[in-house]
């Protein structure tokens, strides 16, 4: 190993050339002693090209499918680096050649929490120039959302705009999306292949996602519902039950913070009186299998989907109906929607319809996730969850949410598995914990303090709660005042809105409680919000940067970045929907 030295013409002086002789001294002797130490990098090692999956999720499904594409592309002889999107910054992600983005859209074509950031600086004015990346985009999303796959579309021409090249075109998955996304993933890194000077040669094959989670949406868990009961009182505008199912010799193993997959049935009546519409039994075959099977249990029947609509709308002699569908304006095709199901749709205008024609344009009837109430330190044999039950009624019949009526009135028991959520995680023991989820947002919260009341952990907790009425709505009371009464909540805010002329909220009790909270964060706490996204979770998102503000002594700028920096941190996290 050669001595560094300090050339003639070097522009120091003799103190300067004195200790900058003295410091290259001390390191030659530190990389002496220490080169020994130093592992030689394998043959193997360095011609396995490196490749980054980056995944962006709200529920889980990219992250398991990122999973997926990294055991293939180790089985073609790369070197993968799996993360979140929020797990790199804009620097490094421009110093990579090769990348596949598996993401997810969120909401109505809104980025997931954990590509939120990386989006911000990727569409910002002062993003790097990327012509040295080669990469590929994914996208999951709904069709049944204006936005489909819109988080995806936006990152593959942000990309394309600053001159990355495009190794295969983007594959936009609806929610059937496992078989395209399997094909997408082995093209993508077939792709690759000669690009990075990968092996290319098949290793072990990718493990099935049945055989790394045991069950699966395609392959649930059928699993017995032995407890079913009301949580809300008698007078309460809402019916919010809690609900246990038997894991019994299932070897799913879940954590506090995941959340589980139920498939539902759809409702015998409404398969009934859609049959009746079109003047056929339920046991009529339609590509040789019964109606009333492909109604109950296959297709979507209480959300029209836009196939649906349309088809319809082109042959009913419907002025509303038209004017609202090829208006252009989005709410207000939502308030005409709200409410309606097939079968309001089918008696606008689909007598025309064949039932063949009728049953290819509607959409697979997917699963519900609901997010775990309990922590298996408490209940390992047992899945708990905290579910509302949708009633309402309209044009004279009785309507109900999909699941939550399946589980509330029929299910005796019901097809299950498991939606992991690794980034909603109760933290360390000592951390600080603020938990935000008013009405069944409280689900999680339940499951982290079960988890931590079993861990013995030191860390302090805090619970915001609210409802309505805390007379009929205070679910899980004598739980929360227990865990209170033995110093395992430091702090339990109530907020009960209707219980009083003012509206009280929980970010009310934010906003009173403020100085204390920004003293928690600053202590290291965890923030962490669960409930309703399209009102809830964004109010409580800004009390949050008002108390950061406010007590922090920040303008409006500094709260974003310490906010940032929280969910940079994972110490601002969400579970909301």
């Amino acid at each position: 190993m050669k001595i560094a030295y300090i050339p003639e013409d070097a522009p120091f002086n003799e103190d300067q050339r004195a200790w900058i002789a003295g410091f290259l001294a001390g390191l030659h002797s530190k990389l002496s002693l220490n080169i020994a130490a130093v592992p030689p990098v394998s043959a193997s090692s360095a011609s396995r090209p490196p490749l980054r999956i980056l995944y962006g999720t709200q529920t889980g499904n990219a992250e398991s499918v990122a999973g997926d594409a990294a055991a293939a592309a180790k089985a073609k002889g790369f070197d993968v680096t799996v993360s979140g999107l929020d797990e790199i910054a804009l620097d490094q992600f421009a110093g990579l050649k090769h990348v596949l983005i598996i993401t997810s859209t969120y909401g109505e074509g809104e980025m997931p929490d954990n590509a939120e950031l990386f989006w911000e600086a990727l569409s910002g004015a002062l993003a790097p120039r990327l012509e040295g990346l080669s990469y590929g985009v994914l996208a999951l999303g709904d069709t049944s959302y204006d936005g489909f796959c819109q988080a995806g579309k936006l990152i593959d021409t942000r990309l394309e705009q600053l001159g990355a090249n495009r190794i295969i075109a983007r594959a936009d998955c609806d929610v059937d999306y496992e078989a395209q996304a399997a094909e997408w993933v082995q093209n993508a890194v077939g792709s690759l292949v000669p690009l990075s000077g990968a092996s290319g040669s098949d290793g072990a094959p990718p493990p099935s996602t049945v055989a790394r989670s045991g069950w699966t949406r395609k392959h649930p868990f059928f699993a017995q519902l032995v407890v079913n009961r009301v949580l809300s009182g008698p007078g309460s505008g809402k019916e919010i039950r809690h609900y246990e199912f038997a894991l019994a010799d299932s070897g799913i193993a879940y954590e506090a913070g995941d959340a589980l997959g139920v498939i539902a049935e759809n409702d015998p009546a409404l398969v009934e009186a859609i049959a009746e519409h079109f003047r056929v039994s339920a046991d009529t075959l339609v590509d040789g299998e019964p109606l009333g099977e492909l109604l109950g249990r296959r297709y979507e029947i209480s959300t029209p989907s836009k196939d649906l609509l349309s088809e319809v709308e082109s042959r009913a002699e419907s002025e509303e109906f038209s004017h609202v569908l090829r208006g252009g304006v989005k709410e207000a095709l939502e308030r005409w929607l709200y409410g309606k199901d097939v079968l309001d749709i089918l008696r606008i205008g689909g007598d025309a319809l064949s039932l063949e024609e009728f049953v290819g344009l509607l959409k697979p009837l997917q699963h519900r996730a609901y997010s775990i109430s309990s922590s298996p330190l408490a209940h390992p044999d047992r899945i708990h969850l905290t579910v509302a039950s949708v009633r309402y009624l309209s044009t004279g019949r009785e309507r109900g949410g999909v699941c939550s009526t399946f589980l509330a009135d029929r299910a005796a028991s019901g097809k299950i598995f498991l939606q992991p959520n690794k980034s909603f995680r109760v933290p360390d023991d000592d951390a600080p914990m603020i938990m935000v989820g008013p009405g069944t947002g409280v689900a999680p919260f339940r499951a982290f303090l079960q988890e931590r009341e079993q861990r013995g952990a030191r860390g302090r907790n805090w619970l915001f709660f609210g409802d309505q009425r805390r007379e009929h709505d205070y679910i899980y009371a004598d739980e929360l005042a227990d865990w209170q009464s033995s110093g395992l909540l430091t702090h339990l805010d109530l907020a009960f809105s209707r219980d009083q002329a003012e509206k009280v909220y929980v970010q009310t009790r934010m906003l009173e409680k403020g100085a204390e909270l920004f003293a928690w964060l600053q202590d290291g706490g965890h923030f962490y919000v669960c409930g309703d996204a399209a009102r809830m979770a964004k109010d409580v998102d800004a009390a949050l940067h008002v108390v950061i503000a406010r007590h922090g002594g920040l303008d409006e700028a500094a709260a974003t970045e310490y906010v940032n920096t929280l969910k940079r941190e994972k110490r601002y996290v969400r579970d909301v929907y």
